[in-house]
């Protein structure tokens, strides 16, 4: 492990200040070395004696009824256990609970079809191989109840509000847009477009299932350990004490593992069909319809500036697709509401229904789309008026929130332009496009805002510190956490070890498993300020029980101490001012009984949090290189710089922006779900036609944090990293490609294509 110096943490230092030497530290994995040799065990890997495997077999059409489905041929094919339809299959209570929507599941409740690639049957045999082929041989025939509704421009008439929900009020409106625009000199009125995207993570859904008399354990690939067990426990009608749900390691998520999708209550009711353990694996075809993915928008942004660039007002209408089954909205326009100051202005969200499967979550959730629309916007202005698009942003810099009127947290957006700028040469630019040229390459510049809020939801830790019997101590740290690949066990780790005063190697920190204390959804970039709050309160509360242990100890140094004058490092409590007056923790704690200390603690936002408004903030600044015979994309560098508050981990936080950034490459210039307009089935549902960036489209990514101290944000500073790397990199490389070729191109992906038919570059 790296060398680290420690810090003395005292128990009377403000909550908001970890001192201590190991945060901040580009600490290795903790459970890396288990990941590369094969020791980490994902969901469908945990060793299970007598498993049985499941297949879903899945719709072929986009809307109807199943007139009849014959599973003769699969129930005869060797080594078949059951075949479950709508037929046969237990109606299920299909209780909500939590933020689950339990109409998006597909449990062969009835005979109706409402998306292709629906969940309507479940082949379960003795080996995969065998439920594979036996699959293959259930017969569906369907019935035609009406036309499928596949084409969101087409349905646009049809458009509704949604209601409130995760993503606030669907409108909002402040000053008067109309005079507003009747005040400004230059106008930009466009319409972006953003396709679906689907998640593909490398990890697929995955579940196993195993029964006890009463009590059901499921390992599965979950984003929210304890949001699956009481939503798992509502859907099929079990206790949720009797429910455990585990999750040791996930492999990737991004959203779509945000929720409990049909296949983990089908493993548990097949399962129980059975009378033994079943695994159910999603095919990556699989992945495509019935776990979600991010929806189709359509965005038409109108901005006024007066001609020294002073917006006078903003409009921002977004409409993206639902399914029949659920409404989702993706709250593009969210972004619009707090990134700018300007005294007018109206956004909107509107929904179309398709006959598609439910959209869902897919990192940066409403900013990742809404960004490309608002910086594109802007940049387009910054043009129309001559202006630098840093400048024009700095003209309308937001001092506080403008939606809600509070002073932020923190905010060192004004740096991460500055530092940008200066990183990437952006002095360089030639604000006209087509100038700058590498013989036969175009060369362009393009930069944008990137913004994500800071969210915090209760969360639980318990703390076990024990002597090891060699004269050392050992922490036990647990809660139902989630680690999705970001980091999470080492951020935890690194965070206690320095409220307890010991060292990281001294730590053990546990997540991912129901009967732990609760914590919540590893999603919004929340994990490290909720779950790593309750870490830090904790182990705060543990040092502290073990400093008032030792000072009414007759037998220890620091008897009759005043508990706000001893501080702990390197595994010792002792007098701040006297540091040679002490002892070790390992030594408070052999006089105990047991020689251990515990404690649990709840851990929750308070009034504070809503004194203030809390966004982490980047610039993203990017060159593109484009082959004026052939319109081929190349981006060499990225320079991005953030204000994300305290970083735990300088690697892992680099770590996550970078494939954030890496994600917005591939929204820009590759992802795109295609939908068959007549079947509504998914055309490129695999890796090898669903296009993500690959190693040779990746070039130079520089990660720099502006070093931000936010004292009212939570009591460990943090904001997250893990979906702000995403936000404002399309557009930044949409207004590099116009730069570069005089094209605009507002409709993601952009591909050659595009620039093509709009202008030979």
């Amino acid at each position: 492990m790296t060398p680290m110096t420690k810090d003395a943490t005292s128990v009377g230092a403000p909550m908001d200040r970890l001192q201590g030497g190991a945060v901040g530290a580009p600490l290795d994995r903790v459970d890396g070395r288990l990941k590369v040799t094969g020791g980490a065990r994902y969901s469908a890997e945990f060793p299970m004696a007598n498993v049985a495997h499941a297949v879903i077999v899945t719709s072929t059409v986009p809307v109807g009824r199943i007139t009849s489905i014959d599973t003769t041929a699969a129930e005869a094919a060797p080594g078949v256990l059951r075949v479950m339809t709508h037929r046969n299959t237990p109606t299920l209570p299909m209780k909500k609970t939590g933020f689950l929507v339990t109409s998006a599941l597909s449990l062969m409740q009835d005979d109706r079809v409402r998306y292709n690639g629906q969940p309507i049957a479940l082949v379960i045999a003795d080996t995969l191989e065998r439920a594979t082929d036996a699959a293959s041989l259930v017969r569906v025939r369907y019935g035609s109840t009406s036309k499928p509704t596949l084409d969101m421009r087409a349905a646009r008439a049809t458009g509704y509000a949604p209601a409130p929900g995760m993503g606030g009020q669907p409108d909002s409106k402040r000053g008067d847009v109309r005079a507003g625009l009747a005040q400004a000199d230059v106008k930009i009125d466009a319409q972006y477009t953003t396709p679906i995207e689907n998640h593909n993570p490398m990890e697929p859904h995955a579940t196993i299932a195993a029964w006890e008399g009463d009590k059901l354990t499921v390992w599965d690939a979950t984003q929210y350990v304890m949001g699956e067990r009481d939503a798992l426990a509502g859907t099929i009608g079990v206790a949720p004490e009797n429910v455990r749900i585990v999750s040791h390691f996930v492999g990737g998520g991004f959203g779509c593992k945000g929720l409990m999708w049909s296949q983990v209550p089908l493993a548990a009711i097949a399962a129980r069909a059975v009378g033994r353990p079943v695994k159910l694996v999603l095919s990556r075809r699989q992945m495509y319809g019935p776990v979600g993915a991010r929806p189709q928008t359509e965005q038409h942004v109108v901005l006024g500036a007066k001609r020294d660039g002073t917006l006078t007002a903003v409009q921002h209408d977004s409409v993206s697709h639902t399914s029949r089954i659920e409404d989702y909205t993706e709250p593009c326009a969210n972004v619009t509401r707090m990134l700018y100051a300007t005294p007018n202005q109206v956004t909107t969200h509107r929904l179309v229904k398709l006959d598609l499967g439910a959209p869902t979550f897919q990192r940066a959730p409403g900013e990742a789309p809404g960004t490309f629309a608002l910086e594109s916007a802007m940049d387009e202005l910054a043009v129309s008026l001559g202006m630098d698009p840093v400048a024009l942003r700095l003209k309308n810099y937001a001092e506080t929130d403008p939606e809600s009127g509070k002073p932020w947290s923190s905010k060192s957006l004004r740096e991460c332009y500055r530092i940008g700028a200066e990183r990437f040469g952006w002095a360089k630019r030639s604000r006209d496009p087509s100038t700058m040229r590498d013989g036969n390459v175009l060369v362009g510049y393009g930069m944008a805002s990137a913004t994500y809020p800071t969210y915090r939801m209760p969360a639980s830790v318990s703390v076990r510190l024990s002597a090891d019997g060699l004269g050392g101590v050992r922490a036990l740290v647990q809660t139902a956490s989630q680690d999705l690949g970001t980091g999470t066990y080492t951020i935890m780790t690194q965070v206690a070890a320095d409220a307890l005063g010991l060292a990281p190697e001294q730590v053990r920190f546990e997540l991912g498993d129901s009967r732990m204390p609760p914590s919540p959804v590893s999603g919004g970039s929340m994990t490290a300020a909720s779950t790593g709050s309750a870490v830090f309160e904790g182990s705060v509360a543990a040092r502290t029980k073990l400093v008032s242990l030792a000072i009414a100890d007759v037998a220890s140094p620091l008897h009759g101490a005043l508990a706000t004058a001893v501080s702990a490092a390197d595994g010792r409590l002792f007098v701040t001012t006297e540091s040679a007056k002490g002892e070790s923790i390992a030594d408070v704690l052999r006089r105990q009984p047991g020689g251990t200390v515990e404690v649990t603690t709840d851990s929750a936002p308070g009034r504070e949090s809503a004194a203030r408004s809390s966004h982490a903030f980047g610039a993203v600044f990017t060159e593109v290189r484009v082959d004026r015979d052939l319109g081929e994309i190349r981006i060499p560098r990225i320079v991005a710089v953030y204000g994300a508050g305290k970083i735990l981990n300088a690697k892992t936080a680099r770590s996550q922006l970078q494939g954030g950034i890496i994600w917005g490459i591939g929204m820009a210039l590759e992802e795109e779900t295609l939908v068959d307009g007549r079947t509504g089935r998914y055309m490129n549902a695999d890796l090898a036609e669903y296009h993500v960036p690959v190693n040779a489209d990746v070039g130079s990514i520089d990660v720099t944090f502006v070093d931000e101290v936010d004292p009212y944000v939570n009591p460990i500073g943090v904001k997250g990293v893990g979906e702000i790397g995403i936000t404002g990199v399309a557009a930044a490389i949409a207004s590099a490609v116009f730069n570069a070729t005089g094209v605009r191109v507002r409709e993601l992906p952009i591909t050659l294509d595009k620039l093509m038919a709009v202008a030979r570059v």
